[in-house]
C-alpha cells in the first residue's frame, strides 16, 4: 500500500499545527443548536410535514391499518411504510404523556442527527486511508493521521450544517429524512469496510434495506451499483472481497421492494422524470448545495489523479445518485437530498488545498451575510412587539393578520445566547489567523445554526400562525361544531390531517366519499385557491368561505346537507 501511494501526487499538504481539533463542547454546540431548535412550541407545518404526521397518527389511532396508512381514505403518496411506522409507533408510546406532534417530531431529530454522525464517521474512515494522507515535510512536522482524519471530519460536519438545503426537511417528519439516513449510512459502509468490517457489513444491508422500505428503492438500486463498482476498482482487497456483501445487499433491496408491491404496499416507484428547464435546475443546484458544492468541485480538480481512489470515489459517486435522482424526478429538492451528505464529504477534502484568499473571502461573506440575517430577524421581532420600524410592522401584519405578540423570555433568552455566541465566533475567527483547517467552515455553519435558532426562537410563534392549519380550523370551528362528520372530497392529505387533528372531525376525502353513506355527513368543505370561485354542488347550501391567512391564501367552502 505504500508504494502505491507513493505512485499518486496528493495536493494535501498539512501541518500538525493544522489539526488541531475542534473542542467536542463546540461542535455538540453546533449540532444542539441546530438540530434542537423547531423540535418544541409548533404545529406539523403544511403541505408535506402535516400531511406525513396525519399517517403517522392515523395509525397510531388505529384508524388505518398499519399495512395501509391513510388519513380520511387518502393514502400518501410515496415514503414507503417504514417512515409512518417509526412515526406513529413513537406516538402510540409517547402521545398519552406527549403531543402527538413533538412525539411524532423526536425521531426524525435523532435521523438528523444520526446523519451528521455518519457524515463525520464517513469521512474519518476516509481520511485514515493511505491515498488521502498529507505529503510528508522535509523536516518533519506534518500532522498524524489520526488527527488529520479528526480534522477533516470536523470539516465535513460543518460543512453538511452550513448547506441550505438541509435545514428545512431536516425538520420535518417526512420520509426523506429517513431516506436520507439510509443513503448516508451506505456511504459510511463503503467508507468502514476495510477497518470496521461487521459495522460496514451492517450498514450496508441495513441502508439498502431502510432504502427499499421508506420509498426509495430506486435510489437503493443506483447506490448499490456504483457500490459495486468502486468496490471493483478499488486497489484495496478488502474492498474486492466487500463486493459480494454490496451485490448481496442489492439483491435484499430489490427482495424488499418487490414483496411490497406484490402486496400491494409502497415499494417500487421507478424515477419518472418531466420537462426540465436548465435555469431553475441551475438554481437549485446552487441555492440548495451552498456551500457544499463549490468546495466539492475544488476537490475533485485538486485530486483530480486519484479520482478513483476510495477516499474521493465514494461521495463522489454518492453525490452523483443524489443529482441523477433529482434531475430523473424532474428536478425535485427532495431527491438532491440525497447528495448533500456526500458532498460535505468532498467539500472537506478540499480544506488542505483552499488558499488563504478563498477562505478569507467565505469568512466575510458569511459574517457580513448572517450579520445582516440576524439584524433582519431582531428587527421584525421588534417591529411585531412594539410597532417600529412601522414599515416592517405592517408587512408583518399583511403577511400574518391578526397575530398578537407575546414575549417569550425562554426563546428570547435562547435567541439572545445565540446572537452573543455568533459575535464571539466571529469575534474568535476574524481576531487572528488560525491554522486549523476546519476554520474556513466555522462561519458558514455557524450563521447557518444561528439563522435557524432565531427563526424558531423570535419568529416561531409568527410562522407558526403562517404554516400551520390550525388558524384556519378555528375560523372553521365558528360554523362547524367540533367532532363533525365532513366530507372533503378533494381535500389534500395535509388538510384532512388538520380537520382531524385541530377540529377533531370524522372526515372523509377522495376514496371515502364514495363508500360513504350519502345521508351519513351533514358537513361538505371544498378545498378552494386564492382565485377560485366557490361552486354549487346540487343539494349543499353555501354556508361560508374561510380562508387560511389572507386573501391571495388557500381557503374552503363549507356547505350544510340540505334536508
Amino acid at each position: 500500500m505504500q508504494a502505491d501511494h507513493k505512485a499518486y501526487v496528493t495536493p494535501a499538504l498539512v501541518t500538525e499545527k493544522a489539526v488541531r481539533r475542534l473542542p467536542r463542547w463546540a461542535l455538540w454546540m453546533f449540532c444542539a443548536a441546530y438540530v434542537l431548535p423547531g423540535l418544541f412550541g409548533r404545529d406539523p407545518w403544511k403541505n408535506a410535514d402535516i400531511a406525513s404526521f396525519g399517517q403517522m397518527w392515523s395509525l397510531a389511532l388505529g384508524q388505518a391499518s398499519w399495512w395501509s396508512p391513510h388519513v380520511g381514505g387518502v393514502s400518501p403518496a410515496g415514503g414507503g411504510i417504514l417512515p409512518y411506522w417509526l412515526g406513529g409507533g413513537f406516538i402510540a408510546a409517547l402521545s398519552p404523556v406527549m403531543d402527538p406532534a413533538l412525539a411524532a417530531r423526536i425521531p426524525f431529530a435523532l435521523l438528523l442527527g444520526a446523519v451528521l454522525a455518519l457524515t463525520w464517521y464517513t469521512t474519518y474512515h476516509l481520511a485514515r486511508t493511505d491515498a488521502a494522507q498529507p505529503l510528508p515535510l522535509a523536516f518533519g512536522g506534518e500532522a498524524p493521521a489520526a488527527d488529520y482524519a479528526r480534522a477533516l471530519a470536523d470539516g465535513a460536519l460543518l460543512a453538511l450544517v452550513a448547506t441550505l438545503g438541509l435545514l428545512q426537511m431536516g425538520h420535518e417528519t417526512t420520509p426523506e429524512l429517513l431516506q436520507l439516513t439510509g443513503s448516508a449510512l451506505f456511504m459510511y459502509g463503503l467508507a468502514a469496510a476495510p477497518s470496521r468490517d461487521i459495522k460496514a457489513r451492517l450498514a450496508t444491508v441495513g441502508s439498502v434495506a431502510l432504502l427499499a422500505t421508506s420509498g426509495s428503492p430506486s435510489v437503493a438500486m443506483l447506490l448499490t451499483a456504483v457500490g459495486v463498482v468502486v468496490c471493483r476498482y478499488s486497489q484495496d482487497e478488502a474492498m474486492h472481497r466487500y463486493t459480494w456483501w454490496v451485490a448481496g445487499a442489492g439483491v435484499l433491496g430489490a427482495a424488499l421492494a418487490t414483496g411490497l408491491t406484490l402486496a400491494h404496499l409502497s415499494g417500487w416507484n421507478w424515477l419518472v422524470g418531466r420537462d426540465l428547464s436548465a435555469g431553475p435546475l441551475l438554481r437549485l443546484f446552487i441555492w440548495f448545495t451552498w456551500p457544499a458544492l463549490p468546495l466539492a468541485a475544488l476537490t475533485v480538480w485538486k485530486w483530480r489523479r486519484q479520482l478513483l481512489r476510495r477516499h474521493i470515489a465514494v461521495p463522489l459517486c454518492s453525490a452523483l445518485v443524489g443529482m441523477l435522482a433529482c434531475l430523473a424526478m424532474g428536478g425535485s429538492d427532495r431527491a438532491l437530498l440525497h447528495a448533500l451528505p456526500p458532498l460535505a464529504v468532498l467539500a472537506a477534502f478540499a480544506l488542505p488545498a483552499l488558499k488563504r484568499g478563498l477562505s478569507g473571502a467565505i469568512d466575510w461573506f458569511s459574517v457580513f451575510f448572517f450579520t445582516i440575517g440576524a439584524l433582519a430577524v431582531w428587527l421584525v421581532y421588534v417591529a411585531m412587539h412594539t410597532g417600529w420600524p412601522p414599515k416592517t410592522a405592517s408587512n408583518v401584519a399583511k403577511l400574518v393578520p391578526g397575530y398578537t405578540a407575546d414575549v417569550s423570555w425562554v426563546s428570547l433568552g435562547f435567541a439572545l445566547l445565540g446572537t452573543l455566541a455568533w459575535l464571539a465566533l466571529v469575534r474568535w475567527r476574524t481576531a487572528r489567523h488560525r491554522a486549523a483547517l476546519w476554520k474556513s467552515l466555522v462561519l458558514p455553519a455557524g450563521g447557518v445554526a444561528l439563522s435557524w435558532l432565531l427563526m424558531m426562537t423570535l419568529l416561531l410563534p409568527a410562522l407558526d400562525q403562517a404554516r400551520s392549519y390550525r388558524l384556519l380550523l378555528d375560523r372553521v370551528s365558528a360554523h362547524v361544531r367540533e367532532g363533525q362528520c365532513v366530507l372533503a372530497p378533494n381535500a389534500s392529505a395535509g388538510l384532512l390531517t388538520a380537520l382531524e387533528y385541530f377540529g377533531q372531525h370524522t372526515v372523509y376525502g377522495q376514496t371515502g366519499v364514495e363508500r360513504y353513506p350519502p345521508a351519513g355527513c351533514q358537513w361538505l368543505m371544498i378545498s378552494l385557491s386564492a382565485r377560485q370561485d366557490a361552486p354549487s354542488p346540487p343539494g349543499w347550501a353555501f354556508v361560508a368561505r374561510e380562508r387560511q391567512r389572507t386573501q391571495n391564501s388557500e381557503s374552503v367552502a363549507i356547505y350544510r346537507r340540505q334536508r
